[in-house]
């Protein structure tokens, strides 16, 4: 049986302006994770990854490091609110700031 996980991310540092977005984005299909990404205004990117939970981990640890050119400081994991555990499968869009 595989094990679900949801968490929600907040990554701090020099993450706007490198892709990170569309690393996350990317990063997240390929391990067939749904969820979202987008920027925020105070500058960090705040992202929700649901899927199996050996993938979520895995990702999680690599938003520890980003994309080349990202300048990650600090990630925080917490476990996803409610209103967010209704997801598509293998959706994961890039959304507006928010």
């Amino acid at each position: 049986m595989i094990e679900m996980l949801v968490i929600h991310l907040r990554i701090e540092g020099k993450v706007q302006g490198v892709g990170f977005r569309q690393w996350t984005a990317r990063e997240a299909r390929m391990r067939g994770l749904s969820g979202f990404v987008r920027n925020r205004a105070d500058g960090s990117v705040e992202a929700l990854f649901s899927g199996d939970a050996d993938a979520v981990s895995a990702l999680a640890e690599a938003c520890g490091r980003g994309p080349y050119g990202a300048r990650v400081e600090r990630v925080d994991v917490r476990p996803a609110q409610e209103e967010h555990l209704a997801l598509s499968a293998a959706d994961f869009p890039i959304r507006p700031t928010f």
